[in-house]
């Protein structure tokens, strides 16, 4: 049985990681709204004193880098456990399923901009994109993906989802998969023509993450 010195740690614990919980909650919802709002705002949507979220984060964009990381380590896991697939095209329809119901682009689309990466955030940013080629190479040796898809047009299929935004979320998540489902499609390999103009290059939208003045 602990002790009381122990509970008591134990429960400040417990209140930390649930006012931790809420002002990630309160910060993804204020931020999706406005990028701009101040920190302030995150503090009275999640129900928390300015004080405890500034103990947690000393810093708006301490809380930005946090939000746009988090979703990056979504966005490997899911990909690590797509390739964890044996079939190439389920592992590769597996893994954008699972981003767009992460709802990972929404918030990062947004913040891009708002704060200055860290070197591990680079280091994270470099392994996505590699484990987005491996998703891609498989599917391409597989015969199942278009021959002209490269790995940077997932990106564009992962934010044409996420700017599917309706009032309800469970709506959200219906239409993003039915638009999803139409993309999934289209990147089958079918035979048809080539896909306009050449396709996004390495690092072509690197200038999102630039600080904007």
């Amino acid at each position: 049985m602990p002790s009381p010195t122990e509970a008591g740690l134990s429960g400040r614990r417990q209140q930390a990681a649930l006012n931790d919980e809420a002002i990630l909650t309160a910060a993804r919802e204020v931020f999706l709204q406005d990028p701009r709002s101040p920190i302030a705002d995150v503090a009275k949507h999640a129900g928390v004193g300015i004080s405890a979220l500034y103990r947690r984060y000393p810093s708006k964009e301490e809380l930005l880098r946090k939000l746009c990381h988090d979703g990056l380590r979504r966005y490997i896991a899911e990909a690590e456990a797509a390739l964890a697939e044996p079939d190439a095209w389920a592992a590769f329809t597996a893994f954008l399923v699972g981003v767009v119901d992460a709802d990972v682009h929404s918030l990062t689309v947004h913040l891009a901009g708002t704060f200055t990466p860290t070197p591990e955030m680079g280091q994270d940013a470099q392994r996505a994109g590699q484990l987005a080629e491996a998703l891609v190479e498989r599917a391409h040796a597989a015969g199942k993906l278009r021959a002209d898809v490269v790995a940077q047009d997932l990106g564009l299929v992962l934010e044409g989802c996420a700017a599917i935004r309706m009032p309800d979320a469970g709506r959200t998540a219906e239409l993003r998969r039915r638009v999803l489902a139409m993309m999934v499609d289209s990147l089958a390999r079918t035979g048809g023509p080539d896909l306009p103009g050449p396709p996004p290059a390495p690092g072509e939208f690197s200038w999102r993450w630039r600080p904007r003045p």
